[in-house]
């Protein structure tokens, strides 16, 4: 009997596992650990759930705080967002969403305990010994179960955070799923009725994957191969003969170009014909994929990183639906972004740095710290820009055109205002004007409260000439 051995192959003990797991049928669910050895060790188990993510993350949100010093503001928003790794804490801890169907994010300070709410107004005082901790659901094993009492205020709402067995209280917490949970639905990997693995429906064409990649190792492995057809000795061969064919072998193997080798008109030399193996595997290949993104789900083109035959910018049907996959993607994650905004303004807009605004802004000098602060993060708006980027000289255009549209409505409104009301037009034309970094790189700065007390000098009446003189 004979017997085919597959050797040679690099794959890791952890991922044959998954490949000799005869049990992994379709329907099957991962465990947490099957979870985390397909996002470290198979081919597409980390850019099932990266991809999504760097894309979504791969432009910075545009910040704007309407009603305030804007700029100063939203530049002490945006420092003290990267001083403490906010976009690496959502990376990860949706990360970790995607890979076991749950996760959670916590913070805590050096000292104090952890089941304590912190007072917002003093989150500046801890800023040096703050922390945060991106959580799996072995992490949070048991406290993430989620009540299934229809009738319960918490049905199915996670409620309390627990790290091994130490509780974060409600407000320093904040758990996030892949997906909604189902009615006692539960999953194995994250071990209660929560979200679901990215991973779950993809489970069985993700181990059928593996086998072409041993496929390929194999081809890879035969694709040299030379078959030289030579003429069999006859049924009385000495040594002599044995010795010629072992030399007419090597003249083969070591021939390369510009050499010349001679062969008898019986004789043939060809390489090993794959043709059928090669339609076949890349077939079978193309159909995993796109089992592989409709369970996911994910765009297949995203998946199968084939090159588009135009840009995002050229906005061809794959793209957009790539753009429109993201932005919900965006969507997801906003409880996130959320959750560390409120904590970031707290960082951010101390009562010190107010003092610094009220210095330098004189309309903030009678304005109390909270109502400011309120004000501010009333107003605060944060939004992704498209995916679908427009060339620079199509946004000088737009740019262009905003500008001509703001001069017209000055000019309008500018006659008929009182000296209040004409500084405000100002402030808004430049504020909007500063906006626009293409056509004005340097901002217009002007003194609005000058300006609202600025009375023209009256206009001198025209010489006229002079009466003639009688004589």
């Amino acid at each position: 009997m004979a017997e085919i051995l597959i050797e040679g192959s690099k794959l890791s003990s952890a991922l044959m596992d998954i490949l000799m797991a005869d049990d992994i049928l379709p329907g099957s669910q991962p465990s947490y650990q099957l979870c985390k050895t397909l996002y470290a060790f198979h081919v597409l188990g980390a850019k099932i759930v990266d991809q999504p993510i760097k894309l979504a993350m791969s432009q910075p949100r545009t910040i704007s705080i309407p009603n305030s010093p804007e700029e100063r503001v939203r530049e002490a928003f945006e420092r003290k967002w990267k001083e403490i790794g906010a976009n690496e804490k959502i990376a990860n801890t949706w990360r970790l969403a995607k890979i076991y169907g749950a996760s959670a994010i916590v913070y805590g300070v050096d000292g104090l305990d952890t089941d304590k709410p912190i007072k917002p107004e003093d989150l500046a005082k801890y800023a040096d010994s703050l922390y945060f901790n991106a959580l799996d659901p072995l992490n949070t094993a048991g406290s993430l179960v989620l009540n299934q009492d229809p009738n319960a205020p918490d049905f199915q709402k996670p409620v309390l955070v627990t790290a091994a067995g130490t509780k974060y209280h409600p407000s320093r917490s904040l758990v996030f799923f892949n997906e909604s949970p189902l009615y006692i639905e539960y999953t194995n990997s994250a071990y209660g009725y929560t979200g679901r693995s990215v991973y779950q429906r993809a489970l069985y064409p993700l181990k059928s994957f593996i086998q072409t990649e041993i496929a390929d190792d194999m081809i890879a492995r035969k694709v040299g191969v030379i078959v030289a057809k030579m003429k069999a000795p006859g049924s009385i061969a000495d040594r002599a003969m044995a010795v010629l064919q072992g030399v007419k072998r090597n003249v083969v193997k070591e021939a390369q170009t510009n050499n010349v080798i001679n062969i008898t008109p019986e004789e043939a030399i060809e390489t090993l014909n794959l043709l059928n193996a090669d339609g076949a595997l890349t077939t079978a290949r193309k159909n995993i994929l796109e089992n592989i993104a409709a369970a996911v789900p994910q765009p297949a083109k995203l998946l199968n990183s084939e090159s588009f035959a135009e840009g995002f910018g050229e906005g061809t049907e794959d793209a957009k639906d790539i753009i429109r996959y993201i932005n919900h993607e965006r969507s997801t994650v906003e409880p996130l972004y959320q959750f560390f905004d409120r904590i970031v303004m707290r960082l951010a807009w101390t009562e010190d740095f107010y003092k610094t605004v009220q210095a330098d802004v004189p309309e903030y000098k009678d304005v109390p710290y909270n109502q400011a602060f309120y004000d501010w993060a009333n107003a605060f708006e944060a939004s992704w820009p498209s995916l679908m980027e427009e060339p620079d000289s199509e946004l000088v255009k737009v740019d262009k055109i905003k500008f001509e549209a703001l001069t017209a409505a000055l000019e309008v409104l500018l006659p008929a205002a009182d000296p209040a009301n004409k500084a405000r037009l100002i402030e808004f034309f430049a504020n909007n004007l500063n906006e626009s970094k293409r056509l004005f790189p340097n901002p217009l700065v002007l003194d609005y409260e000058d300006l609202a007390n600025y009375e023209p000098p009256a206009p001198t009446a025209e010489p006229t000439e002079p009466r003639p003189h009688n004589i």
